[in-house]
């Protein structure tokens, strides 16, 4: 069985913003991705990461080359087949977290479960309520968005983003509105999730600190990939992350 989950090769997206002016934001990206790998995707503003975890995401399309995920090549699809992927099998985590504010904890980590429709309301539940208490969430069900910590949306927000049991998570500067404790708690999650389920976490961050969990790191600059090494760690789990400066 082949263990890739991402096969990218020769990607490329140019926005054309005029007729004299055309932008190359991505420049023949080749990358693969095995099942199970935690990887941070890193580089200054500009540099090509956000286009290109937005195609990760079938939230955009490449001018040019393939993008593989799962055996589902996107090269030709429609909008409808590529919102069916993400519901099916991608799972996001957002910066700002993207709860429904008049909406529960477990109504919100339901949320994709209902879309899908393939389960029943209790079978949608309690799957729910597993997911928060494997977050640490068990008991804040009821718990609206407002009367939760940052870091406790986040949990809830990565709940979300597990229902469905995606091929891969797609976080996209998940710890940049946390202060350094729940930064730490957030990223020691990510990490146990990565071990005990196996599951693929794309994550993208500025924080080298943060990137430290992770076990491989893919830098962008240019439009072009510039670094992809493997993460060395000193210790069974990085030093805590520092208190933030804003």
């Amino acid at each position: 069985m082949d263990s890739r989950i991402i096969e990218i090769s020769n990607l490329e997206k140019t926005f054309v913003l005029s007729e004299e002016v055309q932008v190359r934001a991505l420049k023949g990206i080749s990358l693969n991705i095995r099942r199970g790998e935690y990887i941070a995707i890193m580089g200054a503003s500009g540099s090509g990461k956000s286009t290109f975890m937005n195609i990760l995401g079938f939230l955009d399309t490449p001018t040019a080359g393939t993008y593989i995920l799962d055996g589902i090549d996107g090269s030709h699809l429609n909008s409808d087949e590529k919102a069916d992927i993400r519901n099916k099998k991608i799972g996001f985590v957002f910066q700002g977290f993207n709860l429904l504010a008049r909406t529960s904890a477990l109504e919100n980590v339901e949320l994709p479960l209902f879309y899908k429709g393939d389960l029943s309301s209790k079978s949608q539940t309690d799957k729910a309520r597993q997911l928060l208490a494997r977050v640490g969430l068990g008991g804040r069900e009821d718990h609206y968005p407002n009367k939760l910590s940052g870091g406790e949306q986040q949990r809830v927000a990565i709940a979300r983003a597990l229902v469905n049991n995606p091929a891969i998570i797609l976080a996209d500067e998940p710890t940049g509105n946390l202060d350094s404790q729940n930064t730490n708690e957030i990223m020691e999650l990510f990490t146990r999730l990565n071990k005990e389920l196996s599951i693929t976490i794309i994550m993208v961050t500025h924080e080298t600190d943060v990137a430290n969990y992770t076990d491989r790191k893919v830098v962008f600059r240019d439009g072009m990939i510039i670094q992809d090494s493997p993460i060395i760690k000193t210790r069974n789990k990085p030093a805590p992350i520092k208190e933030k400066t804003r």
